[in-house]
């Protein structure tokens, strides 16, 4: 059985006047230890389906299993990085980290202990008594991601935490993020509409089609790729050809919405 299991999802929005269906039959399965990411055209419903393998929204049919078992049972296991850090700006950088484990109960010295443990593993020293306005945008995503991982969660979430950086900060923590994933063994999907960020950090990109979104096609990236940095897969010379197959296939997707 694997990790993660997402069955026959379909989701449906209901409003007074109108019915909108995000989703319709998605699915999928991803491995332990797997990254994988999600692209697609606006309207695919990506984030839609992250929140459902969440369990933050029930799907109207369907299942998602972690592990053989519900996801709704999956308390604390699931960590979700977000496009935007959303620190408390009148709390320290600690209080910031420590957050996750006092809402689920897990703080003590040892948990304590290694949330500041990895905040200095990921280049953030004597930082905790400041505020986030004191940091860069790029630092300050640092954080969001020591805090997601503080409470060890099985499975993270990322919904386009690199798009509001510049470019070079961006790159930055893209190998930053892949190699603490790795070192920790984390499973973890990313939402993403940069096409060379998904062939960069993942294992396997899934390309979703749009109005319902659905699962269109699967890419796996060459082992060769799989080995490198997110950094370094950009200049490797299989990275272009890989990206215009992605692209035209996205491109057919769009046009076919237009």
């Amino acid at each position: 059985m694997s990790f993660l299991h997402v069955q026959g999802i379909h989701h449906t929005y209901f409003s007074k006047a109108s019915a909108t269906t995000a989703l319709s039959d998605i699915s999928l399965t991803v491995e332990e230890g797997e990254f994988v990411s999600i692209l697609g055209p606006s309207g695919c419903g990506k984030t839609t389906l992250l929140s459902i393998i969440s369990s933050l929204i029930k799907p109207s049919e369907g299942t998602v299993l972690l592990e053989n078992k519900p996801i709704s049972t999956s308390k604390n296991e699931i960590g979700y990085m977000l496009q935007q850090d959303y620190l408390f700006p009148w709390k320290t950088i600690e209080e910031n980290i420590l957050l996750g484990l006092k809402l689920s109960k897990q703080i003590n010295d040892k948990t304590k202990s290694n949330a500041l443990g990895l905040l200095k593993q990921i280049g953030l020293t004597g930082v905790e008594k400041q505020l986030p306005k004191q940091l860069s945008g790029g630092m300050r995503q640092r954080v969001a991601l020591v805090r997601t991982l503080a409470t060890e969660p099985k499975l993270l979430m990322l919904d386009e935490p690199f798009s509001s950086l510049d470019y070079q900060t961006k790159l930055k923590l893209e190998d930053l993020v892949s190699q603490i994933l790795a070192e920790f063994g984390k499973t973890a999907i990313l939402v993403t509409h940069d096409i060379g960020e998904a062939i960069a950090m993942s294992d396997r990109v899934f390309l979703f089609s749009s109005h319902p979104g659905r699962l269109h096609k699967t890419f796996h990236m060459p082992a060769e790729l799989r080995r490198l940095t997110p950094f370094e897969t950009r200049n490797h010379e299989l990275f272009p050809s890989i990206f215009q197959m992605i692209w035209k296939e996205l491109e057919s997707l769009e046009q076919g919405n237009e």
